[in-house]
């Protein structure tokens, strides 16, 4: 399917992009915490930027170097309320080869864009691993079926919304279908794959084919793969 194909491969290389930037970012507080020296510093100010709805609050801290050189830097992590007061007195790392290389020494100043990426990176390459295997179980089960189980023409009973499903607000539709056991006489109702298109205006039959297990009528697949969009 292509538009799962699509996420599949935009949640993995996003997952992986990020994954990478975690190490990147590893790497670089590795090497600063290699070779740093401790000063304590005075937050003097805040500098405000205004997002879309709201503010962030960074500290503006102020320090003398073992070289009595006067520093002054703004943090890179903000908040929406300030961690901190004026006058407040923090422990300051900076580069002993470049002054200017400078952070407060807090757990999130230094690993939080390294935590950051790592979560979102694993979350987004499990999702796109997710719908790998899951398209793979799908297609093996559909290969059983094609091998082992016989195929049906169920008449469709409607197009409905799965509502226990949701993406952006959205809704996926499945195809309804009936089908008559002339061995046991029971109705067993079949439901497709999820499509993320209404599907009716490409329904040109009553009817759609199902894959359904001789013995058990409960493994089936309904073949979708009349729809356009869904073709490879």
């Amino acid at each position: 399917m292509k538009v799962f194909s699509v996420i599949k491969h935009t949640f993995s290389v996003v997952g992986i992009a990020l994954l990478l930037g975690a190490l990147f970012s590893y790497k670089n507080a590795s090497d600063f915490l290699k070779d740093v020296v401790s000063a304590t510093g005075t937050v003097v100010d805040f500098e405000r930027k205004r997002g879309a709805d709201s503010i962030t609050y960074s500290p503006v801290v102020r320090f003398l170097s073992r070289e009595g050189q006067t520093i002054e830097f703004t943090s890179s992590v903000g908040s929406s309320r300030p961690a901190y007061s004026v006058k407040d007195r923090v422990e300051v790392l900076y580069s002993s080869l470049n002054v200017q290389k400078v952070k407060i020494n807090s757990f999130f100043e230094l690993w939080g864009a390294f935590l950051i990426m790592l979560v979102m990176g694993g979350a987004f390459l499990f999702i796109g691993v997710l719908i790998f295997l899951v398209a793979r179980l799908r297609n093996r089960k559909k290969e059983y079926l094609q091998r082992h189980g016989m195929a049906v023409e169920d008449e469709i009973q409607s197009v409905d919304l799965n509502l226990g499903i949701s993406m952006n607000g959205k809704n996926p539709f499945v195809i309804v279908c009936h089908w008559l056991n002339p061995e046991t006489s029971k109705i067993h109702e079949f439901k497709s794959e999820n499509i993320w298109f209404d599907p009716s205006r490409y329904i040109a039959n009553d009817t759609v084919k199902v894959l359904l297990e001789r013995c058990n009528p409960s493994k089936y697949h309904v073949d979708i793969s009349f729809l356009p969009m869904l073709k490879s």
